[in-house]
Formats: structure tokens, C-alpha cells, sequence
């Protein structure tokens, strides 16, 4: 049986709003919740990642940048050397290069995108603000990288085994919590990290989420398996990061059937950017 985590990333994680790890298992199609976890800083991440063990986990964080940026601005065009140059950057230096992209370019069309972006409905990777997914691409996937995990399609492919091997193997899926909760609920809000925000409105956006992920009303053909105090504490998580880690968990669920099944890529497409990367299940 192998483990499945979905993974709530923050690019500066404290105690107060730490990484949210949700760790589960497939049971048939039914995903099973076993335990959420918390860590706090980078360091705590990065130490996790680099720990043994067999599993598949989502992360909400992009995976590469567009292509069209990374074209732009001359840096190198394979994953990762891309990706080793910009974790050489500082903050600045990134809201810099892509401020100046942006200044060059049409109103309306200010952001390079990836191919992923559309069908996943995702904030292009470039944003340094709001949400500031730039910085979490820079905080953590040379992290991933560092760490020698698997991504399917860009980074270590050739190192991953059969569905039946037995060898220890840690597996990223890029993953994106809005693209299954938009399912359930169209443009409903269901979460805020302001608690001037934190309405009633939300809180039953969140109940209402649950309950359609219990019922397998997605079009993943999956059913989330809780336990009354694992619903009681997402419901009462205002913020929706236990819960935004519980959506990727099963998205990885969802990508480790697909490896069952004969595919390597866990149900990426087969013609993705291996530059860009793809959003798994999008």
C-alpha cells in the first residue's frame, strides 16, 4: 500500500500558519484520511523531504514557469537548470525580472501562462503577489529538487519503477486544491486567512465541500473516508489549509491509480512542457 500525502505549501511558514501535510491511503476508491500534520518552517520541509520512505504526494505549489517567460529573460531552457538558476535569486531580483516582463506587455495580457493554466483554471506561476505563487515555487521546489524526489515529467523520470517494483521511491505531483473545490462549488469562497472574512457563508462552503468529497461527486470517481473529528476540525480550519491539503491528497490518489494502472506519469499528459510542467488531474 503506498502512502499518499497532499501538502497545503506556504513560502514562509510560521507556527501560527504552518505547512499542512495530509496523509491518507487508498482503500478501492475510497481515499482514507489517516492524520494531518504540521510544520512550521522551511527548514522543518525540507528536513521532511529529505527523510526515507515510499510515497505519492500532491503539492500546491508550481512545479516550472512558462515557457514564454523563461524564453524572455534568457535563462536556461531545461527544468532544471532553470530551476537551480532561479533558486539562486533573491526575491527581489525575481519581482524585478518579472515586473520588467510584465511593463513590455499589453494591458490584459500582462502575465505569461502556462499550457496548464487554462484547464486547471490556475494563477499563472510568474504572480509575485496574490497569491504570491512565484515565491513559493522559489521557497520550495528547489527543495524537491535538493531532496532527489521524483517528478513525474521533468526531474528523475527515468528513476521511477514499475507499478509493481519494490523499490523506495518518493513522488511529487504538482497539484491545485481550486481546481477540484470549484467542482463542488463554482466560485463559492470557502476559505480566508482574514478573520474579518471568516464568515458564515464560508463555513458552510466548507461543509458543503466535504460532504460532496465524501460522496465522490468529483469527476476523480473518489471518495474521501473521515472521521467525525477529522470533518469537525476542517470545518472548523477558517483558513482551509487542512482542507486545501486534504484536495491534493486526493489528487495524488487519483495520480497513483493511474501508475497502478501501467502510468508513469501518474495521468499527466504525455506531450506536456517538460519546462513548464502540468497541474495533475487538470
Amino acid at each position: 500500500m503506498t502512502q499518499l500525502v497532499g501538502c497545503d505549501f506556504s513560502s514562509s511558514p510560521t507556527n501560527r500558519k504552518p505547512i499542512v501535510l495530509a496523509w491518507g491511503h487508498l482503500r478501492g476508491t475510497a481515499v482514507v484520511l489517516e492524520r494531518l500534520e504540521y510544520l512550521p518552517s522551511l527548514d522543518t520541509f525540507g528536513h521532511w523531504l529529505s527523510q526515507p520512505g515510499t510515497w505519492t504526494g500532491g503539492f500546491d505549489l508550481p512545479f516550472g514557469l512558462p515557457r514564454e517567460l523563461v524564453v524572455a529573460l534568457g535563462w536556461p531552457l531545461t527544468w532544471e537548470a532553470c530551476i537551480r538558476h532561479y533558486a539562486t535569486l533573491s526575491r527581489a531580483e525575481i519581482r524585478a525580472a518579472f515586473a520588467g516582463f510584465c511593463n513590455c506587455r499589453p494591458v490584459g495580457g500582462k502575465f505569461a501562462h502556462r499550457a496548464t493554466d487554462k484547464p486547471a483554471g490556475s494563477s499563472p506561476s510568474m504572480k509575485w503577489v496574490n497569491p504570491p505563487v512565484a515565491f513559493m515555487l522559489h521557497a520550495g521546489v528547489p527543495k524537491l529538487l535538493d531532496a532527489g524526489i521524483v517528478l513525474p515529467g521533468l526531474y528523475l523520470q527515468e528513476s521511477l519503477a514499475s507499478p509493481c517494483g519494490d523499490g523506495e521511491q518518493r513522488i511529487a505531483l504538482e497539484a491545485y486544491p481550486g481546481l477540484l473545490a470549484r467542482e463542488l462549488l463554482g466560485r463559492r469562497s470557502y476559505k480566508s486567512d482574514d478573520r474579518s472574512k471568516q464568515t458564515s457563508d464560508r463555513l458552510i462552503a466548507r461543509k458543503d465541500l466535504i460532504t460532496g468529497l465524501e460522496a465522490g461527486q468529483t469527476r476523480l470517481g473518489l471518495r474521501l473516508k473521515l472521521t467525525h473529528a477529522q470533518r469537525d476540525a476542517m470545518v472548523d480550519d477558517a483558513s482551509g489549509d487542512s482542507l486545501d491539503a486534504v484536495l491534493c491528497l486526493l489528487q495524488a490518489a487519483w495520480g497513483q491509480q493511474r501508475f497502478a494502472t501501467g502510468d508513469t506519469l501518474y495521468g499527466l499528459p504525455s506531450d506536456l512542457d517538460p519546462l513548464e510542467g502540468w497541474i495533475v488531474s487538470a
